[in-house]
């Protein structure tokens, strides 16, 4: 059957293709300069040349020539022409070097470069339909995810999302027993007892990588009211909890019904889950746009392997929505779900009995 191609149409789809192979080479760009400490250096010290860039970096100067290039073409950096010379702006450098800011962005870069690292196992689980672990993602997966998720909790967590809740902010400043299921590298679990002195929270993560991480981290943070334990989110023990949460990590998980259930079997009757998914609507349609473009990439190469590589194997997927969601806890025993805050990238879900 003989097919109209539409030359128009061609040309519009290979222009689109074109500025996303130049998007996907700036963020390699932007992960070089960031692990070379390129964009630190540049940063408060004005119009610089290729060898002043070189003598304070120690780096190749041919190598810089040809980035600089790169990520000035990208506007990732700001080239002058008329005096050959290469400057960041004090908004470039919240974006690609500011650790910590709620703005950089080099924590969501470095997972995607992560995905890359490991694109033949991607291929591979993606053409036999089976599962693949989380422990089975690189290391700069693991430390991307981190960096990427934990500036937006220190910016969100304890002055925004915890507050929304009812009457959960005056119990864990009187002192409350709280479970951080699914804490990775334990941002989150950390940031809630340096908010909370009075409280004790508990980090659990089936990912023992992650759980030295955690402890590492909140040695290094002088903390004693945190400790992390290795365990799942079905099984993890302990009872009596004022507060749960899981944060950007229940759609991952192979059982989340089990999982809700034992948070529920695990809370204090007026205890309260919070839970923290990526933002997304009901139905694909409503996630027809960037993020949700970005969050349905990664849960065909992390997510939905992660929960089909686990017992059940739900693959909620990280553009799951709030009916699905709510659907979970419902069948896990809980009776009330509300959505208490968001931002432009997540939602924030109160639950009680």
């Amino acid at each position: 059957m003989a097919e109209d191609i539409y030359m128009a149409r061609v040309e519009e789809l290979a222009g689109k293709v074109v500025g996303d192979v130049a998007a996907s080479l700036s963020l390699f760009m932007a992960y070089l300069g960031d692990q070379a400490g390129v964009f630190e250096a540049m940063d408060g010290e004005g119009p610089m040349s290729v060898a002043d860039l070189a003598a304070k970096t120690g780096l190749n100067e041919k190598y810089l020539h040809q980035w600089l290039g790169s990520v000035s073409a990208a506007g990732y950096v700001t080239y002058d022409a008329d005096n050959d010379t290469f400057s960041i702006t004090p908004e470039q450098a919240l974006i690609f070097t500011r650790e910590g800011q709620p703005a950089c962005m080099q924590g969501f870069i470095q997972a995607v470069v992560s995905q890359y690292e490991s694109h033949e196992k991607a291929v591979e689980t993606f053409k036999s339909g089976k599962g693949r672990p989380w422990s089975d993602q690189s290391q700069c997966c693991f430390c991307g995810t981190d960096r990427f998720f934990r500036p937006g909790y220190a910016a969100n967590l304890t002055s925004e999302w915890i507050p929304s809740l009812g009457g959960v902010e005056d119990k864990l400043k009187a002192g409350a027993k709280i479970a951080d299921i699914g804490c990775g590298h334990g941002s989150s679990s950390i940031l809630m007892a340096e908010a909370y002195p009075n409280s004790t929270v508990i980090g659990f993560d089936f990912h023992e990588p992650s759980i030295e991480e955690a402890r590492r981290k909140a040695a290094d943070a002088g903390i004693d009211n945190v400790s992390f334990e290795v365990a799942s989110a079905q099984d993890y023990p302990g009872d009596d909890f004022d507060f749960a949460c899981i944060f950007d990590a229940l759609h991952d998980m192979g059982d989340p019904v089990g999982a809700a259930r034992h948070i529920r079997e695990t809370l204090k009757d007026d205890g309260t889950f919070m839970l923290v998914e990526p933002l997304a609507g009901d139905t694909m349609a409503e996630n027809m746009h960037p993020i949700g473009q970005i969050f349905y990439a990664f849960s065909t190469t992390v997510c939905t392997p992660a929960s089909l590589a686990q017992d059940v194997g739900l693959g909620l997927g990280a553009q799951a929505g709030q009916k699905r969601l709510t659907d979970v806890l419902t069948k896990a025993g809980f009776g009330k779900v509300r959505r208490a805050s968001e931002t432009p990238t997540n939602m924030v879900l109160e639950i009680t009995a």
